[in-house]
């Protein structure tokens, strides 16, 4: 019966077809999970990467985004990849109530996090529910001198989930720091950025730090898994 729910459901996207970037340590712990069955909230879903790559293994996966225009383009992946049992809605994941999307058994998240998000998990999911997420962390990005609010330190992401009485199973910090030969080759690695960091004033402190001769660049997560505690 499983094998049957598999062809039923279709195919997973192959590697590097929209799931390319996801967090190892996520992925890994997900894979762990028993989810059969289980009723899944992506949020900040963006290309649905992450929602395409849990549903052939759910019952149902829901992804919402605040960009509804990107999410044009996760329906169509999802329709390539012959998912029915995908959907995704244009909202405010800070803002909606997810328990107006039905019962939930697991909300995930990519690199979408904020406290009001951990809070509106923790009043959404039953007892035993599971919140698994990747997260900037502190360090993300930490050449350009400028720390993002969406970043967590682990210490702060473990308060948060404690206060929306979610417990902490699983917690570690993923980084990776690219080593850059030359000046031009650092710019020219982060040139996709340049007009957000510019917008945000990263970019002045970046071209700075290279120019003084650093030759680093540093991308951190903190990846947790954590389970609502019971009434």
């Amino acid at each position: 019966m499983r094998g049957h729910t598999k062809q039923a459901r279709g195919r997973a996207p192959a590697r590097g077809e929209v799931d390319g970037g996801l967090s190892p340590t996520l992925v890994g712990w997900l894979a762990e999970e028993p989810l059969d069955g289980r009723a899944v909230l992506d949020v900040g879903t963006g290309a649905g990467r992450l929602a395409l790559h849990l549903a052939p293994r759910v019952r149902r996966v829901l992804g919402i985004d605040v960009d509804s225009s990107i999410l044009i383009e996760a329906q169509r992946h999802a329709r390539q990849a012959g998912l029915a049992n995908v959907a995704f809605v244009a909202a405010d994941a800070e803002q909606v109530d997810y328990r107006a999307f039905g019962q939930l058994d697991v909300v995930v998240a990519h690199l979408c996090m904020s406290d009001a998000i951990v809070a509106r998990t923790g009043a959404s999911l039953p007892p035993g529910g599971v919140f698994a997420f990747a997260a900037f962390h502190t360090d993300q990005w930490r050449e350009t001198g400028r720390v993002s609010r969406f970043a967590y330190a682990p210490d702060h992401a473990r308060a948060v989930l404690r206060e929306a009485r979610l417990r902490v199973e699983r917690l570690e910090v993923e980084q990776e720091i690219a080593q850059f030969s030359s000046e031009a080759e650092a710019l020219a690695r982060v040139a996709a950025l340049r007009p957000r960091w510019e917008a945000d004033g990263r970019w002045a402190a970046w071209e700075r730090f290279i120019g003084e001769g650093g030759r680093t660049l540093t991308q951190s997560r903190v990846v947790v898994l954590a389970r609502r505690d019971a009434d």
